[in-house]
């Protein structure tokens, strides 16, 4: 039996010894080992004590059994209950758990929905309209609002929405419309309810009324159709920078590459006219950096924070035609703010929208252009985001690679390509993954049937990353950690370091900034792993039979 025992470790050894968190376990601290037992005593204790099945389930859509990594909405308010995640988040009043870099957000839904009406609440010039007569029971679930800031000699005097007397398409000042709402659906507290569910995926719409990709594609979709005249004026985009930066900082981030989307060519100012072009809105998000970073200097958390680049983004529904002016703006950006472009990419729904072969002219010109002009701007590329099998969308991650991508983001069918996670791995291709936001969008049914652990042990590099957590309610990283933590007893304390010393391994950081942002990181861990290890490590920190 010693024999078969030895062989059977061996053999288990050799299936994991090209994940990338493997030869980081025997390189782990005696402290460090101490918190990774902390860590899987935990999982283990709450996975009898919490996500036994016996618990009642939340919300009625979705399983009606919890189990670890089960379906991020409605099982958000349980996560937030558990030891595992105060240990993970900000939760408790302590040492928030390092997360090194964010490499995947779409910055216009970064920030809480809750929030971003809040800093909307507060411009005069902000109105908002529907598509049809006056709100009643049977379109309150179905009308999507419209904002938009008006110059001030546009502003109205209409005071209602729900009014059996309001003329559709008419502008109500956004403060009316909320002080006025009728009380049937709630008065003024309705109202931001209502404008909240827009904004948001419920698990009522995951799980039940648009239960496939198609379907829940089109819902996720209209919530950036309902926030963009509010993300796109300038007084509230300089707001919500802020807020994307401190509460990426309070999560524990200590860089972000968020990707804007510069698909429209201005932004409206304070006058209300939309004339505020591109190079602009990096001088906005240039300046938030900098007086982020002083703050934090003045209160001495200077190791919080390392800094954040911009990765240059656009619609793949353009024509070729138009994105040579996109790919020329970013040229130009690149040449005017060489520190803050990160790199390039297309963004939209892969299954319905144009693959990337359909722009290979422009792209390969790209390549040709940032040659001339002495210019390098990485392509960062959205690929494989689908359950297609050698349809387009599938057919990207092909793409992306020969156009010499440096990370890929989603990478959620490479799994059916050996060669190309070959390739990923030989080359250091990193996978930007986004576990909570495939689940949302029904791309897997759960933690424990996503293809993230397939990934890592093809020896993949990977990147944790929330994606659009305003729409999923995954704000920061700590949601992602914990579900991907739990799903999997082979994930140990060595895998989330992997995770975070990786986010910062394949960012777009020049060699200087990532000595930088290492040495910050290390400090910042050491004292982490010393204060879960002093403040759990006598209930939690035993050696398990």
């Amino acid at each position: 039996m010693d024999a078969y025992l030895k062989k059977r470790d061996e053999l288990i050894a050799q299936d994991r010894a090209l994940r990338p968190d493997y030869a980081s376990i025997i390189t782990l601290s005696a402290e460090e080992h101490k918190v990774d037992r902390i860590l899987r005593n935990i999982r283990a204790d709450e996975a009898l004590s919490v996500w036994n099945g016996q618990l009642s389930v939340v919300h009625l859509h979705g399983p009606q059994q919890m189990f670890p990594g089960m379906e991020f909405l409605t099982a958000r308010e349980t996560i937030v209950g558990t030891k595992l995640f105060e240990v993970l988040s900000k939760a408790r009043p302590s040492i928030s758990m390092p997360k090194g870099g964010l490499l995947h957000a779409h910055l216009d839904a970064t920030v809480r929905a809750d929030i971003l009406l809040r800093l909307a609440l507060a411009q005069p010039a902000i109105h908002i309209r529907i598509n049809s007569g006056a709100l009643n029971a049977n379109t309150l679930r179905t009308a999507l609002p419209e904002f938009r800031a008006l110059p001030k000699n546009e502003w109205t005097t209409a005071t209602s929405l729900t009014d059996a007397a309001y003329t559709r398409n008419t502008w109500v000042p956004l403060h009316n419309a909320r002080n006025n709402f009728t009380l049937d659906f709630g008065g003024p507290i309705g109202f931001d309810r209502w404008i909240i569910d827009c904004l948001m995926i419920d698990p009522s719409e995951a799980y039940g009324t648009h239960n496939t990709t198609t379907k829940i594609w089109q819902k996720f979709e209209s919530t950036f159709l309902v926030s963009d005249g509010l993300f796109r004026f300038v007084p509230i985009f300089t707001q919500y920078i802020r807020e994307f930066l401190l509460s990426s900082i309070e999560d524990g981030i200590s860089y972000v590459e968020p990707r804007i989307l510069f698909y429209f060519k201005n932004m409206v100012g304070e006058d209300g006219e939309e004339n505020v072009p591109h190079r602009v809105w990096f001088q906005i998000y240039e300046r938030i950096l900098n007086e982020v970073r002083e703050e934090l200097k003045a209160q001495g958390r200077e190791d919080e924070f390392v800094g954040s680049k911009i990765i240059y983004s656009t619609v793949r529904e353009v024509t070729c035609e138009e994105l040579e002016w996109y790919l020329e703006d970013c040229l130009a950006l690149k040449q005017e703010f060489p520190h803050l472009v990160a790199g390039f990419d297309l963004v939209g729904h892969e299954d319905s929208l144009h693959p990337l072969i359909y722009y290979m002219k422009p792209l390969l010109n790209f390549i040709e252009r940032q040659k001339e002009a002495g210019v390098y701007i990485p392509f960062l590329l959205h690929a494989g985001e689908t359950i297609e099998d050698g349809g387009p969308a599938d057919l990207n991650l092909y793409d992306a690679i020969l156009l010499g991508t440096k990370r890929i983001g989603h990478g959620f069918s490479i799994t059916k390509h050996p060669k190309l996670m070959e390739i990923c791995r030989k080359e250091g291709i990193c996978i930007e993954m986004c576990p909570i936001s495939n689940e949302v969008l029904r791309l897997t049914g759960s933690m424990p049937m996503h293809p993230l652990p397939a990934v890592l042990n093809q020896g993949v590099h990977i990147a944790l990353c929330s994606d659009d957590p305003s729409a999923f309610g995954n704000m920061g990283l700590s949601f992602d950690f914990f579900q991907v933590f739990v799903a999997s007893e082979v994930n140990t304390l060595a895998t989330l370091r992997e995770f975070v010393w990786d986010s910062v391994k394949f960012s777009s950081l020049d060699d200087a900034e990532k000595q930088e942002a290492y040495s910050k990181l290390d400090r910042r861990w050491t004292a982490f792993i010393k204060d879960v290890s002093n403040t759990y490590g006598e209930s939690y920190g035993f050696v398990s039979k």
